[in-house]
């Protein structure tokens, strides 16, 4: 038993896939809207705007596995690499304007610029074929 547990602590974690990953990214954006929006001025409008994107990624990687068509999946993937690309955007306007405190917003910022590498990964090689 002991060197069943050993074995399974030794064995690596499968990384997160796109689609956990863009789940738990939408889940960090609502909570930071809800932060955004008890604030007063600009950052109650970039809120809605980073709502929009930032919950549209996985929605839009939702529709491409049931894409009808690999011009359907390829699609619904160039408009998730869209989305990732303006949450992104919001993300550093929010951290570069000091909106909110730095160690809130960073780890953000680094996970939408690891998915847009992901899905540009993604969307190339759809692309290629």
């Amino acid at each position: 038993m002991n060197d069943e547990l050993r074995t399974q602590k030794e064995e690596p974690k499968a990384a997160p896939d796109i689609h956990d990953r863009t789940f738990d990214f939408a889940c960090r954006i609502v909570r930071l809207y809800e932060a955004l929006r008890r604030k007063a001025g600009p950052g109650r409008a970039i809120s809605t705007q980073l709502l929009k994107s930032g919950t549209s990624i996985g929605a839009n990687l939702e529709e491409a596995r049931g894409g009808q068509s690999r011009a359907d999946f390829a699609s619904k993937c160039c408009i998730a690499l869209k989305e990732a690309r303006e949450s992104h955007y919001w993300l550093r306007i929010v951290d570069a304007c000091g909106i909110l405190p730095l160690q809130s917003i960073r780890p953000l910022v680094n996970e939408a610029n690891e998915i847009v590498a992901i899905l540009t990964t993604i969307v190339k090689r759809t692309s290629v074929r």
